[in-house]
Formats: structure tokens, C-alpha cells, sequence
């Protein structure tokens, strides 16, 4: 029998990627990360700091591979949902976002298809310059390869549902952020430049 070669599975890195799933990578990347970046701020501001950070991002965020993967593993699966309404309740999560510079792939590669039987909408983040480094930079972590959002109805999950739905504000590559001072309000309550 031949050696086998690392790469003579025929798998390339975009066939790990799951079909009909959100890929996020250069600028739509830069602007993703920037307006979580954001809203974890506000929504910081909001609640007060009585909480430590680090139990603080506990509370919103399901942060690790480990730690995604058990909130998911204690969600029932769709079908079995509604027969286990009157049980102990379990964390929700809303999305879960993955960093596809992960090495060894294996590491995440059950998180789609865990996500998917629990339907929970997988968000990937490609970048030449490691999406797991710049996922933990939100987290003042070294790296982190996957996240997943708790279901707590907050700013946060606001934009997760925004983004989901595709509805987020799409900025050109030369375009200037306005802030609340430059921007007008009319009278029906549109917002005008």
C-alpha cells in the first residue's frame, strides 16, 4: 500500500465550506467585525461594567470550540423541540460563527453539521491574514475559532438579526462613517446625510 499523502483526500479548503452559508472575507470581513466590535461596546456601556469582562462576554457569547460545541449538544434538535418544552431550559443560540483558518480542520469540522440539525445559522470567516486571530481580538483573546451568540434580546442579537436577514447597511470601499451629530432626522423619522 502507498504512503498517503496529507492532501490525497481530494478535499480542497472551499469544499469544507458548507453550501448556502454566509462567507465573509476582505472588506465585508473588515466591516462584519467592525460593527460587532461596535455593538459589544455599546451594549458594554448599556449594561454598566458591575460585571468583570470576561464573565461579561460569558453571559452574551458561547467563546471556543468546546464551549460552542456543548451549548449546541444541549439544544434539542428541531424535531424533538416542542416535546421537551416543559423541561429544564437550555441556552439558545442564534448563530454560530466560524473561523475557517482553523489547523487541524477536524477541530471544527463538526460545528456545520451540528449547527445545521439544531438550525442555527453558521456564519465563516476567511482571511489571508487568520480570521481566528482577528475573531479573538473581540474577546482580547490570542485566537478564537469559533463563537456562537446567546439568544438574550440585545444590541448584539439585534445586528446578528440584521445581518442574518441581509439587511445590514452595505458601505463603499471610499465611504466616510457618519455620526450621530452629522446625521439629520426628518420629520417621519428617516435619517438623511
Amino acid at each position: 500500500m502507498p504512503p498517503r499523502n496529507k492532501n490525497s483526500q481530494g478535499h480542497s479548503k472551499s469544499a469544507i465550506l458548507p453550501q448556502g452559508q454566509d462567507l465573509y472575507e476582505g472588506e465585508r470581513l473588515d466591516r462584519l467585525l467592525q460593527q460587532i466590535q461596535r455593538r459589544i461596546e455599546s451594549a458594554r456601556l448599556e449594561d454598566g461594567k458591575s460585571l468583570p469582562e470576561k464573565i461579561w462576554f460569558k453571559k452574551l457569547f458561547a467563546i471556543g470550540v468546546n464551549d460552542v460545541t456543548r451549548v449546541l449538544e444541549r439544544m434539542p434538535p428541531t424535531a424533538r423541540a416542542s416535546s421537551l418544552a416543559g423541561k429544564a431550559a437550555y441556552i439558545e443560540l442564534q448563530a454560530v460563527v466560524i473561523a475557517s483558518d482553523c489547523n487541524p480542520r477536524w477541530l471544527s469540522k463538526h460545528l456545520p453539521s451540528l449547527a445545521l440539525s439544531r438550525k442555527v445559522p453558521v456564519i465563516f470567516l476567511k482571511d489571508n491574514k487568520g480570521a481566528s486571530l482577528r475573531l479573538g481580538q473581540l474577546f482580547k483573546l490570542k485566537t478564537a475559532i469559533a463563537m456562537g451568540v446567546k439568544a438574550k434580546g440585545n444590541a448584539i442579537n439585534l445586528l446578528f438579526e440584521e445581518i442574518l436577514s441581509g439587511n445590514t447597511m452595505q458601505l463603499s470601499v471610499g465611504s466616510k462613517c457618519l455620526n450621530s451629530s452629522q446625521m439629520l432626522t426628518t420629520t417621519q423619522g428617516k435619517v438623511q446625510r
